[in-house]
């Protein structure tokens, strides 16, 4: 459905069609598991964005693995379009324009054109395009095989279903990054205990997505699946299979330490095993935590296993027993509903919220300028006001007002100051102008976060992970500005975003910023789904249960994030 829609959009066809067909997918989507239930029963017309025609298209699709709506698409455009279209700074319209004037129609062709210098010369275009052009390629050559996390997750957890329906595999786990919950995955690491190490590669090339074996060993095997994914398959016997869990979840920069410390200490450490230097004795090792103690280090969680800090916080006597965990959330921040890009009613997140076990939920749509999301103007904000003191009424969860408020260009928030006072919380997002320079956007973003009423950072550098890359801007300074101010950082847990890094998250917990771990949610299924991202993305960037702010009781939570009455308005 999103590829039709991207290919109407490139032919020129009707934008009410096309984002008819974006709704749909993402209808689709949300669905989960139950979509092909449904469509097997005709029953997706029930699904709000999910009209007759998608549902025809969808029903075909799950017959054929195609509809004819699309191949007639793909058949209109020159091979290569929708790649083009798909490049960060291209879009359907210049790759349009690209198409009709220079006829290029793949990536390679305008590589050599842009290379060339003959694409300055169109109008809307330019040298600086030509570079920004051939940068988007490499990057996007280097992007080909990777996987966001949630992909990736999806993959593995397939993937180890197989593996233990196996009677000769004892135990299987994925390592490597995904393990780590790193944000974007370049291929898959699985661990294995078996005793026959043929019978446990026959097996994993027998994964119905396998189409090649690319090489196969008493302990390594490698696949790659029809999508290109690389899958490394590492087999050990039982008694090795901690260590050699640990070794492959890595990182390479924590194993080097961790290597150093057995060494002062006599004994060497690998994926088989950790040895006494004198006498050869191998030491039993049936737990990561033990492995650790053996080296007199409490265990280091897979997440923070990338040597940038967690040595030195253990030495100071830090035993990371306080890391945010999703139990301790109590309540869920930034929920869109119906009134603005939302798939359900107020009363619906909330019961979704109840279901959970959650203590508050924050309500936030957009705001008024955000026109491509149905922004709330003022009169719909008090209706939505309205309605939500009329479902508290119904619901255990306890309901708080908000807005994830547009940062407009200027640096200042949408909606008149009268209102925003009157809001239990505020949400500081850019979702236009991402191409400002550096020092605009530094500029507005540290007007933005100087504001004198409190605000949540949201999704901080705009970045949709293997989409579009973040925007420009001196982080410091914005981190310093907001550290000055009254305000939080949140964590996105949308699987398209995860911002903000955790690399700058850690610099934020350095200046004393408190966290809220956003669902970022636009249906009542992400509410849930969202919400383990947060936390990894959190407990990457060591982020403790005191640092996170909806961890809090609700009447502390709502409290800290209140925003106070603003100068000359009592």
């Amino acid at each position: 459905m999103r590829e039709l829609a991207a290919l109407l959009e490139l032919a020129g066809e009707n934008p009410f069609k096309i984002r008819a067909y974006e709704r749909g997918a993402r209808a689709i989507e949300e669905l989960g598991d139950r979509f092909e239930k449904l469509a097997a029963e005709n029953r997706l017309t029930e699904v709000e964005g999910i009209g007759e025609a998608i549902a025809q298209k969808a029903v075909e699709f799950v017959a054929t693995g195609s509809f004819a709506a699309l191949e007639k698409a793909r058949a209109a455009l020159p091979p290569g379009a929708l790649e083009l279209s798909r490049l960060p700074g291209l879009g359907p319209k210049r790759a349009r324009q690209l198409y009709d004037a220079l006829d290029i129609k793949s990536l390679e062709e305008l590589r050599r054109a842009a290379a060339e210098g003959r694409i300055r010369g169109l109008k809307g275009f330019g040298e600086k395009m030509e570079q920004s052009l051939l940068a988007a390629i490499a990057t996007h050559e280097t992007r080909r095989t990777q996987l966001s996390l949630a992909d990736a997750l999806v993959e593995g957890e397939a993937l180890l279903a197989h593996l233990r329906s196996s009677p000769a595999i004892e135990r299987a786990e994925l390592a490597g990054s995904l393990r780590r919950w790193k944000e974007v995955v370049g291929d898959l690491d699985v661990v294995v205990a078996a005793s026959d190490w043929e019978a446990a590669a026959d097996h994993f090339a027998r994964y119905p997505p396998v189409a090649k074996v690319e090489s196969r060993g008493s302990t390594k095997t490698t696949v790659r699946l029809s999508s290109g994914l690389q899958i490394d398959l590492r087999v050990v016997p039982a008694g090795d299979f901690v260590t050699a869990w640990h070794h492959f979840t890595g990182s390479k920069a924590h194993h080097a330490r961790l290597r150093g410390l057995a060494k002062a200490r006599g004994l060497t450490l690998s994926e088989w095993g950790l040895t006494r230097v004198e006498g050869g004795e191998k030491i039993p090792i049936a737990s990561e935590a033990a492995l650790y103690a053996a080296l007199d280090l409490p265990q280091v969680p897979p997440e923070l296993r990338e040597d940038q800090g967690e040595f030195e916080a253990a030495a100071a006597g830090d035993r990371f027993e306080d890391l945010i965990t999703l139990g301790d959330l109590r309540g869920l921040v930034h929920a869109h509903t119906l009134y603005s890009d939302g798939k359900a009613t107020v009363e619906q997140m909330a019961a979704t919220a109840d279901a959970l076990g959650m203590k508050y939920l924050t309500i936030t749509d957009h705001s008024p300028t955000a026109h491509y999301a149905n922004g709330v103007t003022v009169d719909r904000l008090h209706r939505q006001w309205d309605e939500i003191a009329r479902v508290q009424e119904r619901v255990k969860v306890r309901l708080l007002r908000g807005t994830e408020s547009d940062i407009l260009a200027d640096g200042g928030l949408d909606y008149p100051d009268a209102i925003l006072e009157k809001l239990d919380v505020v949400i500081a997002s850019i979702h236009q102008r991402h191409s400002m320079d550096e020092d605009q956007m530094t500029a507005r973003l540290t007007k933005a976060m100087r504001l004198p009423l409190f605000k949540i950072w949201g999704h901080a550098l705009g970045r949709l992970l293997l989409e579009r890359e973040p925007i420009a801007v001196r982080v410091d300074e914005v981190l310093e500005a907001l550290s000055a101010s009254r305000g939080a950082v949140e964590i996105n847990g949308d699987p398209r975003r995860l911002d903000l890094p955790p690399q700058w998250a850690r610099k934020a917990r350095e200046r004393g910023l408190k966290f809220v771990l956003s669902v970022d949610a636009h249906s009542t299924q992400a509410i849930g789904a969202h919400l383990p991202f947060a936390v990894a993305m959190a407990r990457r960037a060591g982020i403790r249960k005191g640092d996170v702010l909806n961890a809090l009781p609700f009447e502390k939570f709502r409290a800290a994030v209140r925003p106070s009455p603003l100068p000359g308005r009592g």
